[in-house]
């Protein structure tokens, strides 16, 4: 399989288990017919016949096999041990005693671990008596995500001492972890899964739970001494780093990542960023290389070095965590240390082969992991664009040109991978790696190490150290907001499609290879003992197109190749050491620099070739940036926030409105302040803000916040801070908390145009789309330079408005009250609700518009004619999640509305919605939807037609 016969071995087994993943049933053998179908042809464009293509075929069916029966595999086993069905296991109390199978993570109030089932305890006769019967003839295999909640401050320190391998026996109940109840939503319960978890177990308190020491030769677990090893280390980097510092050092230094500041965190994300606050590649990197030189000072020869850093390798991989991006590092490492040690030529490629194909045979579900697909493709990446790249960087020095291409190179094959997971993009993400990655990874990490080493001889040898490293690591804080702070460089895109990925690498690809092949015949390279190439006689001495192979990297020497691919000679220590830490990176150091191929010129025909693919390319950019909606096509999207409200309005000319964020309500005392989790759940950065990212919301053209309670206003904070919108809209009060205070700042801090709503206004999008308020009746405006006056009822002051968009109707509430609904109806009553909507003078003529007189007019007490004429809207937004203080018969009757939406949290302790909300819109023979059953609603409207999707499927719900 010429010269990288692992490579294409390990890309066809990645295909096979990516087809199994993706598809199941029908769609599985399909697809596998299909992909069947195209490899041997595909093989035979890249010079592969005869018995290669049967077993590469062999491979794409081994991947495909060995995925489904890990799959298949995968499955709870007690409902099949309790005899008891999985939805009436939810909840129930049980009683289990196992091992203690991972670290244990305090958070507030809030310890979580792994357990490994052993038995069942007797606890509700349903499960004991049936496990008891059944333990004999199954071994259990269950693993539960352990949560506990502590009661009192003094149980985290109880909880500090329940260690990896303890015997433990618990109380509680079981619980279905949750699935993602919005479309494109985080699904926690397949993500567990990935885990071979199949339930949560929620202990309520530390007094539940008890645990035991191992004894004997249990004692001996590696990875209990590993967390108690890392957790010392902890405890000595925060003994001379001071917080933010502390958790960022840990998180740099030992991988302890979820120690560093949630704000620090998200700086650095914005930014691209994250790879260095967690364990990976580089620091495996460093490690390996910095072990060597260490080791040739102390004139160790080359030998014994090796074996030593080969044999150090897997604790440092346990030391830091175990990430997949770190366990590839590891293992590329030590198969190039032992390649080194037996004098063997190495190539990149066929390193990182083996590593993928070793994983992926141990844990197919790496596949899923984000770490996994980043570190590999980065890295891959790195080894046949960059070659390409670097020639691009001919008239930088040569050290500059390196470091510019690997920093490039980077960012544009981790790209898609970035926008498929987190949905955004800085254009800033060049500059910030470019300027930051090399700071952190040569400095700050090497004085963190050093100074984390000498802690354990004397703190203060190891202060000076540390004081260096906060310095630089506060000119890193000071430069990563400074570069969030700019406006403009931040770019959202809805997620992209695989294919659309796929197509993106090969057009990138083709226009760098067509950049370079247009520069004429390339001279042959001598391979020096770092170079990485296909280990092929053939190729050696070749024409360049053999010569750059697969990956467009330099081949090494005939000579080294004719002797049993032994490498040409031994070099420095300083040269192994980088080509063997760093075998991506390695053929950005050509011995003759960059600019070896800056006399090279491109002919007229390669010049059209590069326009083509780089028009291609941007096109194809431009294309994904869009956010996607058919066109004419209105969308409601009623999100499941949980006990809440949040409404997406998408309009047929493109403009996004939201109505509400959610909000989390937090129910603590300023006493109680252990109880704060590091990075508490808030709904709108964990879910609003998300989903808006995922759908390629770039902006948002309006905010309209019906009032100021928590559940409604909360989630719009991170809103406000993570999207640009274009208006702010709310009923011109405030509670006078502190949330909705620091909300309504934010908004002005912004220069967002802030419009209080009165009766009367509307607010017109497009051409099809129109948003009459008719409530609140204040008859205040808002005066910036004057406190707001304070509402002691908001529910009653809720902003309330009849959506007309694409020929339907929607009627938004709020969370009005039945005070509200009757004066209304007697503003309709009387006429003076439609004589609101006269002309008004705005600022913004967007929110002018008197059309909706005549809807009201229709039925005020004035109009004898017409006012018997029955209402008809398409749809009603049940007002207070279907609290009974809401939607009476009288406004039921008058709206009569076909369709119902109600949202609500799941289990809510408020009982909503109320059974007597529902009896009265099924009296009405009203559609009801609610999203505490079927997850997000979403309604797509066109010409009058409302076509309704929700998430959550149900047996015994009705379908539209």
């Amino acid at each position: 399989m010429k010269g990288r016969p692992l490579l294409v071995f390990t890309v066809c087994w990645l295909c096979g288990s990516g087809i199994a993943c993706a598809l199941s049933g029908w769609s599985l053998i399909m697809g596998m017919i299909g992909a069947l179908i195209c490899l041997p042809l595909l093989l035979r464009m890249i010079d592969i016949r005869g018995w290669s293509i049967l077993l590469l075929i062999g491979a794409l069916l081994g991947g495909a096999m060995h995925w489904e029966w890990n799959d298949a595999r995968n499955r709870s086993g007690l409902p099949e041990i309790t005899h008891t069905p999985a939805e009436e296991l939810d909840g129930l109390a049980a009683a289990f005693e196992g091992k203690l199978m991972s670290d244990v993570h305090i958070d507030g109030d809030r310890a979580d671990f792994e357990m490994q089932i052993t038995s069942v305890l007797p606890l509700t006769d349903r499960v004991s008596e049936s496990a008891s019967k059944e333990r004999s003839k199954l071994t259990l295999q269950e693993r539960l995500m352990v949560q506990v909640r502590l009661m009192e401050e003094e149980e985290q320190q109880v909880a500090a001492g329940w260690k990896r391998g303890d015997s433990v026996k618990l109380t509680g109940s079981l619980a279905l972890p949750g699935e993602a109840r919005n479309f494109g939503g985080f699904d926690y319960r397949n993500y567990l899964r990935t885990l071979h978890i199949h339930w949560l177990f929620k202990v309520k308190g530390a007094s539940s739970v008890t645990t035991i020491p191992p004894e004997g030769w249990e004692k001996l677990n590696i990875l209990r001494w590993n967390d108690i090893i890392r957790h010392k280390l902890g405890a000595a980097v925060d003994q001379i780093f001071p917080e933010p510092h502390g958790g960022y050092m840990k998180g740099l230094i030992i991988g302890m990542a979820s120690d560093i500041d949630p704000d620090t965190y998200g700086q650095f994300s914005q930014l691209g960023l994250t790879h260095i606050l967690a364990i990976s590649g580089t620091h495996v990197a460093v490690y390996v290389a910095s072990l060597l030189l260490l080791l040739s000072w102390l004139r160790l020869t080359r030998e014994t070095s090796l074996t030593i850093v080969l044999l150090l390798i897997p604790a440092y991989v346990l030391l830091s965590g175990g990430s997949p991006s770190v366990i590839r590092a590891g293992i590329m490492s030590m198969i190039g240390l032992y390649m080194a040690r037996r004098g063997l030529a190495r190539d990149g490629l066929q390193m990182i082969s083996a590593a993928a194909l070793l994983m992926m045979w141990w844990n197919p579900y790496f596949l899923l992991s984000v770490s996994f697909q980043l570190s590999f493709l980065v890295t891959a990446g790195l080894m046949i664009y960059m070659p390409l790249i670097h020639r691009l960087f001919r008239s930088l020095p040569k050290s500059l040109a390196a470091t510019a291409s690997v920093t490039v190179t980077a960012q544009l094959i981790s790209f898609p991978v970035t926008i498929l997971y987190f949905n955004q993009f800085s254009l800033l993400s060049f500059v910030a790696n470019f300027l930051l990655v090399s700071l952190i990874s040569a400095i700050v990490l090497p004085l963190g190490t050093v100074a984390l080493i000498l802690s354990f001889l004397w703190v203060p040898l190891a202060k000076p150290l540390a004081w260096i490293a906060i310095l630089l690591n506060k000119l890193t804080f000071v430069s990563v907001e400074w570069m969030n702070s700019l406006p403009g460089f931040v770019l959202i895109w809805a997620t992209p499609s695989i294919l659309w990925i796929a197509a993106y690498y090969a057009v990138l690809y083709a226009l760098l290879r067509v950049l370079n092949r247009g520069r004429g015949d390339q001279p042959v390279v001598q391979g020096t003992e770092e170079d990485t190439a296909p280990l092929d006689r053939r190729f050696v001495g070749g024409t360049p197109e053999r010569a750059l192979g697969l990956s467009g990297l330099y081949n090494v020497s005939s000579q080294g190749l004719n002797k049993g691919r032994r490498e040409v000679s031994p070099g420095s220590m300083t040269t192994l050491s980088a080509s063997i830490a760093w075998p991506e990176y390695t053929s950005a150091f050509a011995a003759r620099g960059a600019g070896f191929y800056a006399g090279e010129r491109m002919g007229v025909l390669h010049k059209w070739m590069c326009a083509l693919l780089a028009l291609s390319l941007v096109a194809g950019l431009w294309w994904a940036y869009q956010t996607p909606q058919p066109a004419g096509t209105g969308v409601v999207q009623f999100l499941d926030i949980g006990q809440g409200d949040s409404t997406l309005i998408t309009t047929p000319g493109g403009k996004h409105i939201l109505v509400d964020g959610g909000g989390t309500v937090q129910f603590g005392k300023p006493e109680q302040s252990w109880k704060t989790r590091r990075d508490p759940y808030e709904v709108g950065a964990k879910v609003v803000v998300p989903l808006l990212k995922k759908r390629g919301i770039h902006r948002l053209d309006a905010v309209i916040v019906t009032h100021a309670d928590q559940d409604h206003a909360g989630g719009l904070q991170a809103v406000l801070e993570q999207i640009p919108v274009e208006r702010f809209m709310f009923n011109g009060t405030t509670s006078g908390t502190a949330n909705f205070e620091k909300l309504l700042d934010t908004v002005i801090e912004k220069k967002i145009p802030l419009y209080a709503i009165e009766q009367g206004m509307s607010y017109v999008p497009d051409g099809e789309t129109r948003l009459h308020f008719i409530y609140p009746d204040l008859g205040k405006a808002v005066d910036t330079g004057e406190r707001l006056p304070v509402s002691e009822h908001q529910n009653h002051d809720s902003v309330v408005f009849l959506l007309e968009m694409a020929g339907a109707s929607l009627l938004f509430t709020g969370d009005m009250d039945a005070a509200a609904e009757q004066d209304l109806l007697y503003m309709i009553q009387d006429g003076s609700l439609a004589a609101s909507f006269g002309p008004y003078d705005a600022d913004d003529a967007a929110l002018a518009d008197d059309s909706v007189q005549k809807i009201f007019t229709l039925h005020s007490g004035d109009n004898q004619k017409d006012n018997n004429m029955p209402v008809s809207i398409d749809v009603l937004k049940v007002a207070h999640h279907g609290s009974k203080t809401s939607s009476t018969e009288a406004w039921l009757q008058y709206w009569n509305a076909k369709t119902a939406v109600i949202s609500a949290g799941v289990n809510n302790t408020y009982g909503h919605p109320n059974p007597g909300v529902l009896e009265r819109l099924e009296a009405a023979e009203t559609d009801i939807y609610r999203t505490d059953q079927m997850g997000e609603v979403q309604m797509k409207i066109k010409d009058g037609k409302i076509d309704v999707r929700y998430k959550l499927i149900r047996d015994d719900l009705h379908s539209n």
